[in-house]
């Protein structure tokens, strides 16, 4: 089971706190600019004070948060403070006379507001609470208009809906690019960043608890022999068996990570040096049909107290493992056997390319169609006798189709560069249509006026907001015409109105910035090599696809070359690990200095590199390249061009790979030197 660090979960519940104060703390603010405003009027005091008394909560809320993201109840108190600041707003809407004064939408705000912090479970509590708190008000407060709190129950529930389940896709959406971000894509082990993670966390566990735990290194005997002899998809493969066998014979707590090229490590915790002993000799003996290796091993804190020092004690033994055993390549039938007995993984955490836009997409449509259905209901359960129930049908069926029309065609949308035409006409189309059924229906302050506002929150949450900005401001625009020429709104119903809607696009739109930068960061991690920052393995596959369609559609040539560097083992086994990485990053840095910069630069693993060129001779990329790398190695290139050696990856792969064997068997192979 992967956990994240300590620290990046109070991180995380420390945000969530304060944002769920601060949000808290905005109808409590408008409450009191607007008790100020209305000095006159009465039941003043009253408002003014239960406002400050909401905004000393929430102050305090914020300064305690800290101290509450380190415990364990730090969602009950989230919720508490919820259901205070609930009550507030219930305590608010009474005095100012019921759900339809200006104050009364700070209860569907607060739920709003709440389902982009909470989390999902937490939010049916939140919800209940909402609406206990909103019935409360109902029935204390004056008399509202005819079907004004269905139609805003209802409306504001489907928006909060809408926003929590944005969130939660987005949440699993980063959730999926983190584990990505952490894993090999070939071995289905953490990569080293997810690896050094979790010993982080591990061993500030065990320094706490006083438990021990051992670091486990691996290193195969003579992979490379392997990539030499049965090429690298035998080898890869190998490394796939490997990694499934390491986690079929550990615990579910114990951790297998990929190193790089044929280096694996494991952590135990809970394990100490005499435990430790007894596993390594059972990998030992797992692994010795298909890919013997050399193991060291290392315990907290009997052999050191750090993960550097672990590192150091386990990689000595290692080499004295490697040195006191007669290591000795794979055969050709072992490795057959690997190869067939890599057993189908369980579903993997796979992001789409267009996921999150495909959703940014329908989420508009489906606001468009419960907001149609919910005006629907109210004309054929309230508004019967409406004198314009005609005009607002027909307008609610046009919102209601071309919102069915926007969800059914997100798929192709998010494909289309039309999208954001389109995507801004539906808008105009569908803010439009709001204001007319509200004008029809006597203006803003009868049930239906609130569907000009509802959709803003919505869209800034899911939308840049360069592109939702605007349209926002053109909405709160036609609500405020209609407020103001259309029935007898009093000012300060369109001025609370505005405010809060602008309060909650405010927050929708930090929550989006901040999730879209948090998903660019982790995308970037998950398609980039840890220690050579070019594009792992995944990264690499989904950019050579769009690149190959690219190419396909300009006519432009395209080749793939295969690099691997020569004698590589034998500079990590003389002069060590540290030496092995410092080359690969120095070969990844030349490689990308050296090829055009739409060329794409990427390591599949190991001291294996490929390039996709385009627009370039791949016989005269290759010579170049071999000769400024070889300044500080000896390097074999096979090239495989497009659509003459094979027309998609592994067609390329296999022939690149095929005729750099080739060239390693010529006698004037190089190798590594420092």
């Amino acid at each position: 089971m992967k956990r994240e660090s300590l620290g990046t979960v109070e991180r995380s519940r420390r945000q969530s706190l304060r944002a769920s104060t601060a949000y808290g703390a905005v109808p409590a603010v408008l409450a009191a600019a607007y008790a100020v405003g209305t000095w006159g009027e009465p039941h003043r005091v009253s408002m003014l004070v239960v406002a400050l008394a909401m905004v000393g909560l929430a102050v305090v809320g914020w300064t305690a948060s800290s101290r509450i993201a380190r415990t364990r109840w730090w969602i009950w108190s989230q919720l508490t403070a919820a259901a205070v600041n609930l009550a507030g707003s219930a305590a608010l809407g009474i005095i100012d006379g019921g759900v339809a004064g200006p104050l009364g939408t700070f209860i569907p705000l607060s739920v709003l507001l709440l389902a982009i912090v909470v989390p999902p479970r937490a939010f049916l509590v939140t919800g209940g609470l909402g609406l206990s708190a909103y019935t409360g008000v109902l029935v204390l407060g004056d008399p509202p208009p005819p079907g004004y709190p269905l139609v805003h129950g209802l409306a504001f529930g489907c928006v909060a809906y809408l926003c929590l389940r944005h969130s939660a896709v987005l949440a699993s959406l980063r959730r999926r690019l983190a584990d990505n971000s952490r894993t090999d894509p070939l071995t289905g082990c953490l990569n080293r960043r997810g690896f050094d993670e979790r010993v982080a966390a591990e061993l500030a566990d065990a320094e706490r608890s006083g438990s021990p735990v051992t670091l486990v290194l691996l290193d195969l005997d003579r992979f490379k022999e392997v990539n030499d002899t049965h090429g690298h998809r035998a080898g890869d493969e190998l490394l796939a068996w490997t990694g499934q066998e390491l986690r079929a014979d550990l615990r579910a707590h114990d951790v297998v990570g990929r190193q790089g090229g044929d280096e694996f490590a494991l952590l135990l915790p809970g394990t100490d040096t005499a435990d430790a002993e007894v596993v390594v000799e059972r990998l030992r003996q797992r692994l010795r049909g298909c890919a013997p290796g050399s193991l060291g091993h290392a315990s907290f804190p009997g052999d050191a107290t750090d993960f550097a020092g672990l590192l150091l004690v386990a990689d000595e033994r290692l080499y004295q493992d490697k040195a006191a055993r007669v290591r000795r390549a794979p055969t050709a039938a072992a490795v057959a056997g690997a190869r067939s007995g890599i057993r189908p993984s369980g579903p993997v955490a796979a992001v789409e390319a267009r996921e999150r836009r495909r959703h940014s997409i329908a989420d508009p449509g489906w606001m468009s169609i419960t907001q149609t259905v919910v005006a629907l209901v109210y004309m054929g359960l309230v508004a019967n006798d409406h004198p314009h129930r005609t005009g607002m049908v027909m307008l609610s069926l046009w919102g209601l189709l071309t919102g069915l029309a926007v969800v059914v065609g997100a798929d192709w949308l998010s494909r289309s560069r039309l999208a954001r035409p389109l995507m801004l006409a539906f808008a105009f189309s569908a803010f439009v249509s709001c204001a007319a059924i509200a004008t029809l229906d006597g203006g803003v302050d009868q049930p239906l006026g609130i569907g000009v506002l509802l959709s803003i929150p919505l869209l800034m949450l899911g939308m840049r907001p360069e592109v939702a900005g605007p349209v926002a401001l053109a909405a709160g625009g036609l609500y405020l015409l209609v407020g103001l020429r259309v029935g007898d709104v009093d000012g300060w119903y369109l001025a609370v109105h505005l405010l809060e809607t602008a309060a909650a696009a405010t927050a929708c739109a930090l929550q989006g910035r901040a999730a879209a930068r948090q998903r660019r960061l982790l995308t970037r991690l998950s398609r980039v090599d840890v220690l050579t920052d070019v594009l792992n393995r995944r990264g690499f596959a989904e950019r050579f696809a769009a690149e190959m369609a690219h190419s396909r559609r300009t006519g432009r040539e395209a080749a793939l070359l295969v690099l691997d560097l020569d004698g590589f083992k034998l500079l990590n086994d003389r002069h060590g690990h540290a030496a092995g990485d410092e080359l690969l990053r120095w070969v990844a840095t030349t490689l990308r200095e050296q090829v055009h910069p739409h060329d794409i630069v990427g390591r599949l693993g190991g001291d294996e590199f490929v390039v996709l060129l385009t627009d370039d001779d791949a016989s005269e990329a290759a010579g170049r390249l071999r000769t400024v790398l070889g300044a500080r190695t000896g390097v074999s290139i096979g090239a495989a061009v497009l659509d003459v050696d094979g027309d998609d990856f592994d067609g390329l792969y296999a022939v690149a790979d095929a005729r750099l064997y080739e060239q390693k068997r010529n006698p004037t192979q190089r190798y590594a030197h420092n």
